[in-house]
Order: structure tokens, then sequence, then C-alpha cells
């Protein structure tokens, strides 16, 4: 099979049938050999009705409905675990991403031999407050992090090899940085494709206040499993022997001026009285539990069963 589309959606009853329609016309044109995957993440309105309705029209399409709402990230990974075209194509059901994008993108994968290529909505026609300027300042923040130059992470229309949805999970609100995720498994081609980007026809966004703060917690989360997931040690190790250091360096001082004054037989003030002590002691005690903290975070790494999960490229 050449293609599968995968499709996230919540409440979009109004819009599956036009998309639907749009995608098969699209695939029929260029002779692909396809299939649709609608997954359903617990709508209240009638869209598995709809979705119900489809398959008896179009046979290519596949429906899976959750139980109740478990998010894009959730929603996405069920479609990539099913999904056997050789191409993975994701787009939102909103009908903001336009299905006429997709011969483009495949032939990015299959030609110019891409693992991933995501779409940029250079022009956009979200709100700019609610919605433009917090993209903007939260891709500029990813792609400093990550080093992968992407305008746009959170872009819904995205293609990939079939190798790479297969070696990925994703979970929480992670759909956001599967670019990130796919270079951390190992596939570092990764480009990028200006598509159009069209007004909401139907419905209301789906997404509130609440990805500004999920956003980069995410991002900070998939940082520290792509560099420390598997060396723990590393970074906690590390950071805990650095601060009790310092603890113990200027405790050291601390000491070393009170004994000084004895030897001289100087009054000095007692140790205690210092406030250098108490910020030596806390240093020693936070130092200590970044360092055992790193020490758990070994034990479990070591135990886990994909503390050995690399993903063969090729083998002779």
């Amino acid at each position: 099979m050449d293609i599968s589309v995968i499709i996230p959606l919540l409440n979009e009853a109004e819009s599956l049938p036009e998309l639907m329609r749009w995608i098969d016309e699209v695939m029929r044109k260029n002779k692909y050999s396809f299939e649709v995957i609608m997954v359903d993440d617990g709508s209240e309105d009638n869209s598995w009705d709809v979705i119900s309705d489809l398959k008896t029209r179009y046979p290519v399409l596949r429906g899976i409905k959750f139980r109740r709402n478990f998010g894009k990230s959730a929603a996405l990974h069920t479609g990539f675990q099913i999904a056997k075209g050789d191409v993975i194509i994701t787009m939102d059901a909103d009908l903001q991403d336009s299905p006429d994008e997709i011969p483009s993108l495949v032939d990015m994968i299959k030609n110019k031999r891409y693992d991933l290529v995501s779409g940029w909505k250079k022009k956009r026609y979200d709100p700019l407050f609610s919605k433009n300027l917090p993209s903007k300042f939260f891709n500029w923040t990813a792609r400093r992090m990550s080093g992968i130059k992407l305008h746009d992470f959170n872009c819904g229309l995205k293609a990939y090899r079939k190798r790479v949805v297969k070696s990925i999970e994703i979970y929480g609100e992670m759909h956001r940085y599967i670019p990130v995720l796919a270079k951390w498994a190992g596939f570092v081609r990764i480009g990028e494709k200006v598509v159009q980007h069209q007004e909401r026809k139907y419905g209301i966004t789906k997404f509130g206040a609440g990805r500004f703060m999920k956003g980069p917690l995410d991002l900070l989360s998939v940082m520290f499993i792509s560099k420390y997931g598997k060396r723990p040690m590393h970074l906690f190790g590390t950071l805990g022997t650095l601060t009790f250091v310092f603890g113990f360096g200027m405790a050291a001082i601390v000491g070393a001026k009170k004994l000084i004054a004895l030897k001289h037989h100087i009054i000095a003030p007692l140790v205690t009285s210092s406030p250098y002590f108490y910020i030596a002691l806390t240093c020693m005690v936070i130092g200590t539990l970044l360092f055992l903290t790193g020490f758990l975070g070994e034990l479990i790494a070591r135990s886990s069963a994909e503390r050995n999960n690399y993903h063969i490229e090729e083998e002779i």
C-alpha cells in the first residue's frame, strides 16, 4: 500500500464528509493505493455516526473510536500502530489542512529520501494573540533546544516514512514534538514544506489556554528523555557532585576561619551564627539528594526493558 492518511478528530462531524471526498479525489487522481484512518477521540457529537456512514461509501476508510477523550497524541499513536502504508500522512479534520498537499509531501519522502517532512503554515488564519504569537515563541524555543530547523513543529500536516512511526512512541502532548522524537530515534533527514493554511470552515478550535503551559513542559520532558533517559546519573550525579563540593568548600572555609581565630586566641563568633554555614549545609544536603536521585534513576533505567532497544537500519 502506498499511503496511509491518519486523521485524529474531536467533534468534527460537519467537516468529515467534505474532507473524505477531497482526500479520495486527490488519491484517485494520482493513482495511489491508500487507506484513511479516522480516530474519533471521544467526540460528543455524531462524528462516529458520520464515520460509520462514510465507511459504506468509501471501503478504504477505517474508523477507531475511543471511549473518552484521551488527546491527540493517543489518537496518533493508535493510528501509527495500525497503519500499513509505505508513507504515513497525518492531518487535522477541520479542513484547515489541504489534501492537495499530499502528492508533494509523498514525493519528498519517496524521491527526495526524507524520513519526515513537516508542513509550515507560513501564512496563517488563526487569531494573532491567542495562537500565532504563542506558536511563534514555542517554535523558536523548540528550534533552539532541539537543533531541528523547523518553523512549525505543531503543524498537523506531516509525512513520514513508515519505519519512523513504527520506531517512536508518543503520549501526553508529545505530538507537538514528533520531529524531536524522530531525531532521537536516528531519523535525521527531516525536511519542511510550506503548505496552504485554510480558514476554519466548521466548528471551533479544540485547543485552549492550557497548551501554553503543557507545551514547554513537554518539550523539557522530550529533551531530558532524549539526552538522559538511559543515563540519568550523568545529569543528576554531576549536578549533585558539584553542589555538594560547593557546599563542602564553603563549610570548610567557615570552619577554617574559626580554627585560625582560636589558634591566635581571637574571640570569634560561633560557626552556627554565620549564614554561610547554613547555605553550605543546604548545598550539601541538596547535592546528596541529587546524587541519590541519579543513582535511583540509573537503577530504574538498567531494569527497563528498553535499556538496549536500539533500532537497526540494515544488516549484511
